[in-house]
């Protein structure tokens, strides 16, 4: 929940992830819901109508992509208590990457929904143009990013100087902490923000008025990670304007999101060990169970952090820092997203056992570079702490886990200080449609296993379940997926899909050195 400093933000917070000419069809199509005057208006300063919304030509570019991608942009007002349309405005930051074809888009785009809870899917734009590429050929993709994410998200802590207010020195699971600047967050948000109306709920409401603004009747909608729910949560309200559904990373409605953490990562390790195994290069190797040197690496930091000379990875700089359990955990947990790598894994840990630590504390500061800022963590409070944290019960399981208990307590130790709303009385229903679905799950996904969409797929009569073998978590960019992708959102026919070409996919060989994997 795709894809929290310390532990929790590797484990929690990075959870549960071209500009084409407007063409004559396609604007023909929209500007129907818009007045003459108004499109000539947006004519004559460079704007593009899409019902009546008037985007502007604009770059994006994308955390961990080293490319960026034109298209349209916008921002659209919406209230922040929708029981007070009058009261206090919010402004949602959304793109629009114009269908491809020449001929224009079909009149039911596609609604990218991002992960999290935290992610802005604005952010995204160049990464799913690339898994999306098959579907933008017929239809338009349209990102918002949802309320309290992004550039424009009024749930910034800041103290009165507009400063970010400073987060908690402690490892990352010090729920005192935690809870402690999720206090000072709310206390400098008075007046500014109110957090309760940052939920899924208030969400899927602002999806739809974009949907009627757009001028369209019905809406594909494409959810990874988080972004699953706030699919089914709308299908679930709007079925009338919900024409398809692609699902990738499941999360099911009753999930208590950040409760079964700990051992849905265990599962992935034991699958990734257990593949080890089977590669003689890789078990002669790596004889000790990585989750066994994990467990030592973690016990032996717990009790003596480590000071460790390094080589920072983006500048070459040799420099120091201190290594905790919770580094090593934080980061094996992150690399697990991916099985890219998680490959390195393997070889990483045990150069750490063997008292050789700096590999790991260099790619643990390569990815707290990349990752960081990528989540609103106060809008992911806003969301779990009113649809999940009520939900949590401790599990006696996670004691005997890698990651252990701490994680799941400190992911919602800021429900006690933080300011939020509620949920329906039927939130946590299945979601039971008709409606068309493509359910995606990766074999080895540390956070939403394959099992999570089994369970969601009982719902769904007119869906079919993909599972990538050797994949992680969020897949829908993988393979032949965007052509799958593509001719499901075409056809509304997930059964009739040939998906033998995902069959050539597969494990990525763990590394046995640093120059990568024998044959």
């Amino acid at each position: 929940m795709r894809k929290f400093g310390g532990r929790t933000a590797a484990v929690a917070v990075v959870p549960l992830l071209s500009g084409a000419l407007l063409s004559a069809a396609l604007l023909s199509g929209c500007s129907s819901q818009v007045e003459g005057s108004s499109a000539s208006a947006a004519k004559a300063t460079g704007q593009r109508m899409f019902g009546s919304i008037a985007f502007e030509p604009c770059t994006l570019s994308a955390p961990l992509s080293p490319t960026s991608i034109d298209a349209q942009c916008a921002k659209y007002e919406v209230a922040e208590n929708p029981a007070e349309p009058k009261g206090r405005k919010i402004t949602l930051n959304m793109a629009w990457l114009p269908a491809s074809d020449q001929s224009g888009g079909t009149a039911d785009p596609v609604f990218f929904l991002a992960g999290g809870p935290g992610q802005a899917a604005t952010e995204y734009a160049a990464q799913v143009d690339m898994a999306l590429r098959d579907a933008r050929k017929q239809r338009d993709i349209v990102l918002i990013d949802q309320r309290g994410t992004g550039k424009l998200s009024p749930l910034d802590c800041r103290d009165a100087n507009g400063r970010e207010l400073a987060l908690p020195d402690a490892d990352g699971t010090d729920a005192n902490a935690i809870a402690d600047y999720a206090g000072r967050c709310a206390q400098a948000l008075a007046g500014k923000a109110d957090p309760r109306f940052y939920t899924t709920t208030q969400a899927i409401a602002d999806l739809d008025a974009v949907r009627a603004a757009l001028g369209v009747s019905r809406i594909n909608l494409v959810g990874v990670s988080y972004g699953t729910r706030v699919a089914q949560q709308y299908a679930a309200r709007y079925p009338k304007h919900t024409r398809a559904i692609v699902l990738d990373g499941i999360a099911p409605n009753d999930l208590v999101v950040g409760g079964e953490f700990a051992r849905t990562f265990e599962r992935a390790l034991g699958l990734q060990v257990a593949q080890c195994q089977k590669l003689d290069s890789c078990r002669k190797r790596f004889p000790q169970d990585l989750r066994t040197q994990l467990h030592a690496l973690k016990t032996r930091l717990a009790a003596a952090p480590v000071d460790v000379e390094y080589r920072d990875p983006a500048s070459a700089e040799v420099k120091h820092d201190t290594l905790t359990a919770d580094t090593v955990v934080g980061l094996t947990h992150l690399f697990s997203y991916m099985p890219q790598m998680a490959s390195l894994l393997p070889v990483v840990i045990d150069e750490a056992d063997r008292g050789r630590y700096a590999p790991l504390m260099a790619l643990s500061q390569m990815m707290t570079r990349e990752v960081g800022g990528q989540m609103s963590r106060s809008m992911q409070w806003s969301v779990i702490c009113a649809e999940d944290a009520d939900r949590y019960r401790p599990d006696p399981a996670d004691a005997d886990t890698v990651l252990g208990p701490d994680v799941a307590t400190a992911f919602f130790a800021a429900c006690s200080r933080w300011p939020h709303g509620a949920r329906p009385a039927n939130f946590n229903a299945p979601l039971k449609s008709n409606v068309p679905a493509l359910l995606l799950s990766g074999e080895i996904d540390p956070v939403t296993p394959p099992s999570y969409g089994e369970q969601v797929l009982k719902g769904l009569p007119n869906g079919r379940h993909l599972v990538l073998r050797g994949q992680g978590h969020n897949v829908s960019g993988v393979g032949c997926l965007p052509k799958l992708v593509g001719q499901f959102l075409e056809s509304t026919d997930a059964r009739k899909l040939d998906a033998k070409c995902l069959d050539a996919i597969g494990y990525v060989p763990p590394f046995t050195g640093f120059n990568g994997w024998e044959p």
